[in-house]
Formats: structure tokens, sequence, C-alpha cells
């Protein structure tokens, strides 16, 4: 029986959240490093209004992210893989070994400057529940235009998608959507067009700026959620990592990916809870649980029960 850490892309973030991160002398030494890193402080980038900006929730997502995996990892929590969702996928990479934690740290500042210059306003995702793939993808094309741009970005489950486009083009594709029988649309927190083609050209910068950092090979299993499959190779991770803002995420292909390894206990980062319940609609045995909503030492008697079995 397999344990798999995820780390939630953007939405879940909350005002104070690096405030509220635990108060071990390791979880400081990692703020501190991070403020050295980028020049400033990084606690004020959880407040209302700097959560406004891609790039402070970027980071405050990334340090969250590597903060509550190492502390899962000193409870002595023997996990397989890791797996995030977007920007989640590098906070993965530094709990699987892949990436040093600066070198990460501040290809997440790059990620989120690019997007945000790319796609200042006017821009964003949307959530669509309630419809199937081919019925979402027909309404897609009878949206889209050049000048009114639309795509798929995020295959959640089944019925549960996220579109990425103009504001315009995604409340007519949500519109569609509704008087066709979708159970609920939802505009996100998302400032940018992520995972589709617009952010092709941002992607292509990061993959620049990704050639001069040195990954290695990781100790825990990297499983990526775009393609769903795992990856060993430093490079193919580090092409993973940076155009992964450019490519549709496949969420459920990753977690059925997880559970036919023999993954039976999930366990989603801080401050995200959305993810759990869709590995849940995957995991037909076993246990998906947010870290944000159970104490550690739930944790650590599950993974103590899997390990002994």
């Amino acid at each position: 029986m397999k344990i798999l850490l995820t780390f939630p892309g953007q939405g879940p973030q909350v005002p104070g959240m690096l405030h509220h991160l635990p108060g071990d002398d390791d979880s400081r030494r990692l703020l501190d490093q991070a403020s050295a890193i980028l020049g400033e402080p990084v606690l004020n980038l959880d407040s209302a209004d700097a959560l406004q900006a891609t790039r402070a929730v970027q980071i405050c997502l990334f340090i969250a992210g590597v903060v509550y995996a190492r502390q899962i990892l000193r409870a002595g929590v023997q996990v397989d893989f890791t797996s995030g969702l977007s920007i989640g996928a590098f906070p993965a990479a530094v709990s699987a070994g892949a990436l040093e934690f600066g070198a990460g740290l501040r290809l997440v500042a790059l990620r989120g400057e690019l997007m945000e210059r790319a796609y200042p306003h006017g821009y964003g995702l949307s959530a669509i529940s309630g419809l199937l793939q081919p019925r979402l993808e027909r309404i897609i094309a009878q949206v889209h235009r050049p000048d009114n741009p639309v795509y798929l970005a995020n295959l959640n489950a089944e019925d549960r998608f996220v579109i990425a486009g103009s504001e315009a083009a995604m409340e007519q594709t949500c519109a569609l959507c509704r008087e066709q029988g979708a159970a609920r649309t939802q505009r996100l927190a998302v400032s940018v067009p992520s995972h589709c083609e617009l952010l092709s050209e941002p992607a292509r910068k990061l993959a620049d700026a990704m050639a001069g950092v040195t990954l290695r090979r990781p100790d825990i299993a990297y499983l990526s959620g775009s393609t769903g499959r795992v990856l060993w190779r430093p490079e193919g991770i580090a092409e993973d990592l940076a155009l992964n803002m450019a490519r549709p995420v496949h969420w459920r292909d990753a977690m059925v990916s997880a559970y036919e390894r023999d993954v039976r206990l999930a366990i989603e980062m801080p401050p995200g809870a959305v993810l759990t319940g869709l590995t849940k609609r995957v995991m037909e045995q076993g246990e998906a649980i947010a870290f944000s909503q159970n104490p550690l030492s739930l944790i650590t008697t599950l993974a103590g029960r899997l390990t002994r079995r």
C-alpha cells in the first residue's frame, strides 16, 4: 500500500496563510531563506491585497506546500509519490527531492511574473460541473474565436472541468453550459488563462530559465498532474514543470495512475481540500484526506496502518 502527497493549484489561497504555518525552527528557516532569496519579506505576500497578484499567490502556495510536506516527512510518514496541480507541481518536485528549494522559489516567482505580464486583466479560469467532456467540447467550439478565446484547461473528473480564456468567452460558455444542464459554473480566483496555448510564450521563457537549473533524480516518485505519468529523469521533470502552465491538466488521469500503482492514502497539502474530493472519486479503496482539515496525528496513524499491512 502506497502513500501520495498532493499539492493544490491556485484557488485555495487565504490571507495569512504564511503567518499560520507551523512555528517550528524548520519553517522559520525556510521563511527566512525565502525572504533572502527574493529580497523582500515573504510574510508581506499573504495579505488580502497582495494575494490579488498571481506572483504572490504562487509563491505562498509553493512555500506552504514545502513546509507542510516536510512536517509530514519529519513525522516519519513513508511517502511514495508526490503530485501537484499546476503551481503545485513545484512544491511536489521539491518534496520529491528533484528540485532544490531556492531554485524552485526563483522559478515560481518568475513563473508568476511571466503569467501576470502576459495577461494582466480580462482573462482567467472558470469551473464547470455536471456535463460530460464531449458536450463541453462542443460548446467551447461554438464559442471560441481568435478574438474571443476559450479552452478546456483542466480535466479533473468525468464531469468536472475548468475552462480558460477571456472573460466574455467564459461567460458565454458558462451560460450555454447551464442551458444544457450543467450543475454549476463558477468563476475561479485565478486571473490568468492557465493550461492552454495562450500561455505558450510564457512557458517557453520559463523553459529557458529552467535550462540553467540543475535537477536530480528524485528520492520519491514524481507523478505529473499534466500527463498522469510517473517521471524519474531530471530532464523530464524539468520539462513538465516549465511547460505545465500551457498544457491541460489531467488530474483524473494522474489519480487513476496513482491508484493503479497501489496508492491507498492521498494527503493534500494546505490550504487545499478540493483535490481531496477529486481523488476520492477515483480511490474505491483507501483514504484521501486534506491536511488542512485533519491533525498530523491522524495522518501518521493512517500511514502507520498502511505500512503494517
